[in-house]
């Protein structure tokens, strides 16, 4: 059912087509589904996942498109049916705005694999607005302790590296390497060391090597180093692959020690193979993951508030949001882009 009693205009901006400029746009929301929750958003993250969105890469786009997954706001209107929530309350919401409960994955807390899901920026209207809505179960309340200036990118960018570390089971006294020190791979070296595991850094630029140390890395390594790579044969119990270009895949995976697993969250472009022999030895695994259940989020942010985990962020106001996503494109930023849609309080 649908609440009659709520209409909504919403202020936005939006791509009127595959790789245009953002520009102002307004939309009619509807009656507030039953189920839904209606965010006044504060603050939204800006990932390469938009501009893929953007650029229609992934030939999934529908025009206006209203970009914007990683929101921080407060709640202005709750369905009747919502659980939970409260208006008022400040949440977020990431890349997943709605899955069907009662599937498989759902009932068994995996409603990232819902084959039904709802994606925030697909077929519907995302964050850089006023407003945003969504199911109410992936709707997570922020703790206190976190900013919620900069908290957005954790709704997407963090759980895409946190969920790993709960998959499979990383334990403190495991050997962990984050490939690729950017947006996600930030990320990945603050959770790993907080979570009480030696971290190695690997990346392409030796100007980053004080920062991975300063974010969590006990040591750094050129990611292109085939020699380097060779030396830690047997070394990682974890490689995390946050990157999205072809490194050389068969000395990493020799990095591996045994039972060990490269697991790629990146979007590497190009096919990339291995032979048989070389994971059945060691009982090696290759793996990859998307985001993140609901519960697997609110168990990251709960963990960011306890160790003082954050990402690092640049900020636009919304007027300039072209200018931020022309800054994302040049792989500039450090490390994580934010649109600042309101004053927050």
């Amino acid at each position: 059912m649908l609440r009659e009693t709520s209409m909504s205009t919403i202020n936005a901006w939006a791509a009127p087509s595959a790789a245009a400029p953002l520009e102002a746009f307004r939309y009619d929301a509807g009656p507030l589904h039953d189920d839904a929750v209606e965010i006044a958003v504060e603050a939204c993250g800006l990932c390469h996942s938009d501009l893929s969105m953007l650029d229609n890469e992934w030939g999934r786009s529908i025009y206006p498109l209203v970009p914007g997954h990683e929101v921080v706001g407060r709640i202005r209107a709750v369905g009747r049916n919502a659980r939970g929530l409260r208006e008022g309350q400040r949440v977020g919401l990431g890349w997943l705005s709605g899955s069907c409960l009662h599937c498989t994955p759902c009932t068994h807390g995996d409603h990232h694999m819902c084959t039904t899901v709802e994606e925030t920026i697909v077929g519907r209207h995302g964050g850089f607005a006023d407003a945003v809505r969504a199911h109410w179960r992936w709707v997570t309340p922020l703790p206190e302790a976190l900013d919620a200036a900069s908290a957005g990118p954790l709704f997407c960018g963090g759980i895409t590296v946190f969920s790993p570390l709960i998959e499979f089971g990383i334990r403190p006294t495991d050997r962990v390497g984050v490939v690729g020190i950017g947006g996600l791979g930030h990320l990945a070296l603050q959770f790993a060391r907080a979570w009480g595991c030696e971290v190695t850094a690997f990346t392409s630029s030796a100007a980053k090597a004080d920062e991975a140390r300063a974010l969590g890395a006990h040591q750094v390594v050129t990611s292109t180093d085939e020699s380097a790579l060779k030396a830690l044969a047997g070394a990682f119990d974890l490689l995390l692959v946050t990157v999205n270009v072809t490194l050389p895949w068969h000395r990493y995976l020799a990095a591996l020690a045994p039972r060990g697993r490269l697991h790629f969250v990146g979007a590497v472009l190009e096919p990339v193979q291995f032979r048989a022999f070389s994971l059945i030895g060691g009982q090696r695994s290759i793996s990859g993951s998307p985001t993140g259940s609901p519960a697997s989020i609110a168990t990251m942010l709960d963990f960011c508030a306890r160790h003082g985990i954050a990402p690092r962020t640049e900020h636009f106001p919304l007027a300039e949001v072209n200018q931020a996503v022309e800054r994302l494109r040049t792989g500039a930023p450090r490390y994580r882009v934010v649109v600042d849609v309101a004053a927050h309080s």
